[in-house]
């Protein structure tokens, strides 16, 4: 169900009883983490807008060559004007001889301007190039040295500016579409970050997605306050081993008491010693999507509504809302939206429970709720 809920809504109790793990799930291959810094070893990579580092060095080679080769024009257009020790005239390389050694600071002194034009030259033009041009291969030099320190700084402010945000661990199929629900729902980029063992894979979030990736085992400590966990409000657990996603939601529920944990487990009988872990909200991926399959195979229609409420934005949205003053003491009917149950306290009631029957205040409503003007068709996928 695609409900947004906040962590102050939820029971504090709803844990199950401690339960065995089931049989391991294989286990997808991946590139294996470097602990060669020590354990716990973590690194963050922050996003940024900026060319790689091969782009960089030839963007900069090519500014030097054009200041290079505007120098060498000007020289050899006022070639009259400078004298060289053996008494030839310049010709087009004796030009580019002398604009190198002169940018590069060099200065022989076998070829110097004689003529006041070609002096005037070299002080209002040539000197400002020679500037630039030291500008240009002492600024690379400066980059690679101040990189580290820039790294470290934008480090530390999105430390100091990082709250209430939601840490996804696991950057996989359902860790990917769960941080784009989040997206979908207004949850901005800067509020969301993963942590994934898998260098390709925190690649991929941090240079397509423009994520804050924390790389490292989630089922350590330091890795988890990486990614500033202990002020995290919601954390999402979606890894490839059910027994793994406990050793995580442990060590996630010891850092941080009051946030909202979802897990997603392969197998059912896991559930229980998941909640038992610390997860407030255990999702069982290979059940809910058989149950899926099983109704769209009876009921092809029911089937395509639950996809579309599944799908966050178009068609159809499932959500979770407070109830309005002008709804207040009404029957669930009289609401604006379609209500599907209502949240009182750490209760859930369906719409036509007696209980729900007048709406107070403090009630949540789960509601669907149409995307779209009406008489919009929901499209049904092509059959091939």
């Amino acid at each position: 169900m695609k409900t947004v809920r906040t962590p102050d809504d939820q029971p504090s109790d709803r844990r199950g009883p401690m339960g065995a793990l089931a049989r391991p799930m294989p286990e997808i291959k991946r590139r294996p983490v470097d602990d060669s810094v020590g354990p716990g070893a973590a690194a963050i990579s922050i996003p940024r807008d900026r060319p790689g580092p091969l782009k960089q060095v030839l963007r900069r080679f090519a500014m030097a060559l054009g200041v290079l080769f505007l120098t060498v024009v000007i020289v050899y257009l006022d070639r009259a004007g400078y004298k060289d020790n053996t008494g030839s005239e310049l010709s087009f390389l004796d030009a580019a001889y002398y604009a190198t050694v002169t940018l590069s600071t060099t200065g022989y002194g076998d070829i110097v301007p004689a003529s006041e034009s070609a002096r005037l030259i070299n002080i209002l033009v040539i000197t400002p190039l020679r500037v630039v041009f030291l500008i240009i291969l002492v600024g690379t030099t400066l980059e690679v040295l101040t990189e580290r320190t820039r790294e470290q700084w934008r480090l530390s402010r999105w430390r100091s500016t990082l709250r209430d945000h939601t840490v996804v661990v696991g950057f996989g199929t359902t860790g990917y579409s769960a941080i784009h629900t989040l997206l979908a729902q207004g949850v901005p980029k800067e509020r969301i970050v993963v942590v994934d063992p898998d260098p390709e894979a925190a690649a991929y979030a941090s240079e397509q997605d423009g994520l804050v990736v924390v790389t490292g085992d989630a089922t350590r400590t330091e890795v988890l306050r990486r990614a500033e966990f202990e002020r995290a409000r919601n954390l999402i657990v979606s890894v490839n081993r059910d027994d793994t996603a406990a050793l995580v939601t442990l060590t996630a529920r010891q850092l941080n008491r009051r946030a909202w944990i979802v897990v997603a487990v392969r197998e059912d009988e896991n559930s229980p010693l998941i909640r038992q872990s610390g997860a407030d909200s255990v999702v069982t991926t290979a059940s809910a999507a058989g149950r899926l399959l099983g109704v769209s195979m009876l009921s092809p229609n029911v089937g395509e509504v639950v996809e579309d409420l599944l799908h966050y934005g178009d068609g159809m949205d499932l959500i979770e809302r407070p109830v309005d003053k002008r709804e207040t003491g009404k029957s669930p009917a009289e609401c604006r939206d379609l209500v599907v149950a209502v949240v009182r306290g750490h209760r859930m009631l369906r719409h036509d429970d007696p209980e729900a029957s007048k709406l107070a205040s403090g009630d949540r409503l789960v509601v669907i709720r149409s995307i779209g003007p009406p008489g919009t068709a929901v499209s049904r996928p092509e059959h091939h």
